[in-house]
């Protein structure tokens, strides 16, 4: 269903698919491409460590987890282990065309129900550390991620360009690994 999406869409080209994470792993660096689907729940070698595994080989690649799994492990594992951006696979079909554009332009796509469990994971752990190595600006941006506003309505509402909005949600990732 991906491919057909992307292939039907302008400006996007499926080059592609792998059945398993073996088959990934041992497919992709010959084409190293821009963005990657990555499915967690592979047979296998599942998404995770595929990623983690490909990251090295494919350093410029950006990969999008793409999962039913909303639970913080997975998150937090999968963003750890080199993802750009997390999208359930409920995720409307133009909002996964516009995610695969922002990480292809620098951004890291995250969807409003995994933004609500970064705050969330905050919120439990209570902790300030945390929290507190995401500047004041990085803390609203993910707080309107969470309300489910997209870049560019972001940038409207901070007086921002989406370049800036994309370059924060890039480091809201980096800083919590």
């Amino acid at each position: 269903g991906l491919e057909l999406l992307i292939d039907s869409s302008d400006g996007f080209n499926c080059l592609k698919t792998f059945s398993n994470g073996e088959e990934a792993v041992q497919g992709l660096p010959a084409i190293c491409p821009d963005v990657v689907l990555m499915d967690i729940n592979l047979p296998g070698i599942n998404g995770i460590e595929a990623v983690r595994r490909l990251k090295t080989q494919c350093p410029r690649t950006q990969f999008i987890m793409s999962t039913v799994y909303e639970d913080d492990d997975n998150i937090f594992e999968s963003l750890k282990a080199g993802a750009a951006g997390y999208l359930l696979k409920k995720t409307a079909p133009s909002k996964i065309l516009d995610s695969i554009t922002e990480v292809y332009h620098g951004g890291s796509p995250m969807s409003s129900q995994i933004a609500r469990k970064v705050i969330a994971s905050f919120q439990q752990k209570n902790s300030i550390d945390e929290a507190d190595i995401l500047t004041n600006r990085e803390k609203e941006i993910l707080k309107l991620l969470s309300k489910g506003l997209r870049y560019k309505e972001i940038a409207a509402e901070l007086n921002i360009t989406m370049d800036t909005v994309r370059t924060h949600t890039r480091h809201i990732y980096e800083k919590l690994q």
